[in-house]
């Protein structure tokens, strides 16, 4: 296996967000500011590491009609870790960000990367997709965050306002649709934009 590709594929090739489009309740809901963006993505990425790693380690004993259950059983584990850690280190935070810390536990990314990946690759393999994967999703979910905060409140990371009248849309539900469609739509065009190039060069080629 290719071990740089598995730890940058949740970059950009499969970005859990941008291209796989899974765990997105999360991070609309929680995105409308940098500081809980990054706050939650260190939470996901936590979990999503530690998880990833355990599961792996003891997938050979893991009866297989039960694993959705024992990888729950996993994942909640660190989320009640990274959620009383929190708590005590970072309560502003912590109680900014609410339930959505706790609802990791059925955050499509963790169960989906334990199920696809971490079950049936070993310990190593499953750390880096972990930390890509983490890290692919911190880096999305701080970028909305970002964009939301500084237009919709003239702000970045709690900063003294910098503009004079943001658009309020920009911070409520829609904002996050609105910001996630148009990254996602950069994306696709890029996207699109290099395999029409690789075509004309493979074309002159022939």
């Amino acid at each position: 296996m290719n071990r740089l590709k598995t730890l940058t594929n949740g970059l950009i090739r499969e970005n859990p967000v941008l291209v796989l489009m899974i765990g997105l309740c999360p991070l609309l809901a929680v995105s409308n500011n940098a500081i809980n963006a990054l706050g939650m993505g260190i939470a996901a990425t936590f979990v999503l590491i530690c998880s990833n790693v355990v599961i792996s380690l003891i997938r050979g004993v893991i009866p297989d009609q039960i694993r959705i259950p024992v990888f729950i059983v996993v994942i909640s584990t660190f989320v009640t870790i990274i959620d009383l850690m929190m708590a005590s280190y970072l309560p502003p935070l912590h109680k900014s960000l609410g339930i959505f810390v706790p609802l990791i536990v059925v955050n499509c990314i963790i169960l989906g990367r334990g199920e696809a990946f971490a079950y049936r690759n070993r310990v190593f393999d499953a750390l880096l997709d972990g930390i890509g994967m983490g890290v692919g999703f911190t880096l999305v979910i701080v970028l909305i965050g970002i964009i939301r905060e500084v237009s919709g409140n003239g702000t970045i990371f709690g900063s003294a306002r910098f503009i004079a009248h943001p658009a309020m849309i920009m911070i409520l539900p829609p904002g996050a649709f609105i910001t996630i469609g148009s990254l996602m739509g950069i994306l696709n065009w890029t996207r699109n934009r290099q395999s029409e190039k690789d075509m004309i060069k493979k074309e002159e080629k022939e």
